[in-house]
Order: structure tokens, then sequence, then C-alpha cells
């Protein structure tokens, strides 16, 4: 028996179903994106990142002019999302077109 009163046994079962909890909740990670073209006003708020004003020029452009094309696309007409950003709110599971921000390609040095 375990000095606390728990047997080993139970002890090392205990820690394999935490273990196997964590493992199935990193494997379920990416099913939790959002993308940004489907996504509802309270849907947006709730991206972490994201607050009152930034969901609404992301919901005007959107209606505005149709369904971002790419993370460039949003960038280009969404006031205040530039590429730092657009790498945090993909970082929380925002989507563009179902892909995650990519930063462009810098140009190679001469």
């Amino acid at each position: 028996m375990h000095p606390l009163g728990r047997s080993p046994l139970r002890h090392h079962l205990t820690r394999a179903c935490v273990g196997l909890g964590l493992a199935c909740l990193l494997c379920l990670a990416p099913t939790w994106a959002l993308d940004i073209n489907e996504a509802t006003e309270a849907q947006l708020d709730s991206v972490r990142g994201l607050g009152p004003a930034s969901t609404a020029r992301i919901l005007e452009a959107r209606q505005a002019g149709g369904p971002f094309k790419d993370w460039a696309d949003l960038m280009q007409r969404v006031k205040g999302i530039k590429a730092a950003t657009a790498r945090k709110l993909s970082d929380a599971g925002l989507t563009v077109g179902e892909q995650p921000f990519a930063p462009p390609a810098s140009a190679p040095k001469p």
C-alpha cells in the first residue's frame, strides 16, 4: 500500500488516464480552427486578440468586399491587422480560407 493510502496501481492508472486525456486534446487541436469568412460576430469576438472594434471592421470589410481571399487580402482590407497581429490570430485558431497565416516570403538579398 502507498504511504498516502493509495495503491501504486491506482496511482499509475490515474497518471495514464490523465496523459491519455491530454493526448486526445492535442489531437483535436486542429479542429478548433475558425475560418474568418464563415465566422459569426460572436465567434470572432471569442478569438483571443479580437475585440468588438476589430470584429466590426472585419465584418464590415467582408460585407463590402466579399470573402477574404487570403491573409494578405485581410491585412490590406482591415485596418489594424498587420503581420504580427495576423500571426497571433492564426495562433489563436483563426484561418482565412481554412489556411493558417504564413508570413510573406522576403525578397532575396543581393
